[in-house]
């Protein structure tokens, strides 16, 4: 996970004064969130969608991000493993109760490279890392007793030996074209900050009405 600085945020969100990078500003909501005591505050909501655009979400978890984009991990062969690799575009929501924020990312995404799918796999505390190689993610199965033996027999297996990143796991990156930072304020005036890069690379900045 990216190292975050606190900072405070201005009261209101200002278009002209504003980080000129997004990933700036969203390390600092990021930071804020953790430390408002936020439950898992890394969540997020994932939006993909089939070829033919019938939609699907589910709630990740956000495990890095960089000005590269944003990474979460899972099975290849799962639901939303196999839209991406039809429909490679995904639709990020994190939203902060606590304290009243929600930031929203849209872009095409690919694989992360193996080494760094290791290098996160690693980290893992083992009892994930056996819940990886057990689980066949977003199949049909006859009962939670499948998945327990699963796991048994993959704990029993792995006892006196290192867990390896099995080939069907690994990391997404979702490159950001769009992200939006929303802040709530009272009589329903929030504020809306919109990024969008531009084909230099650099964003365009503007304020959208709530």
């Amino acid at each position: 996970m990216s190292e975050i600085n606190a900072q405070t945020l201005p009261e209101v969100l200002d278009e002209k004064t504003v980080d000129r990078n997004p990933i700036d500003l969203f390390r600092r909501w990021f930071d804020a969130a953790v430390n408002s005591g936020s439950r898992l505050p890394e969540s997020m909501t994932l939006a993909t969608a089939t070829r033919d655009g019938k939609p699907s979400a589910r709630v990740v978890l956000l495990k890095e991000f960089d000005n590269e984009g944003f990474v979460f991990y899972t099975n290849y062969n799962s639901s939303k493993a196999h839209q991406l690799e039809e429909n490679p575009y995904a639709a990020l929501v994190m939203h902060w109760t606590v304290i009243d924020r929600q930031v929203r990312v849209e872009g095409p995404v690919e694989r992360v490279s193996p080494d760094r799918s290791d290098e996160y796999f690693r980290s893992r505390p083992r009892d994930s890392q056996i819940g990886a190689l057990a689980s066949p993610q977003s199949e049909v199965i006859e009962g939670r007793q499948v998945l327990e033996r699963r796991f048994k027999d993959f704990d029993k297996f792995y006892r006196d030996r290192h867990v390896e990143r099995p080939a069907h796991w690994g990391g997404y990156l979702v490159k950001p074209e769009r992200i939006e930072f929303w802040q709530n304020r009272s009589g329903r005036m929030h504020d809306r900050i919109l990024y969008e890069r531009e084909s230099s690379g650099s964003w365009s900045i503007k304020r959208l009405a709530p």
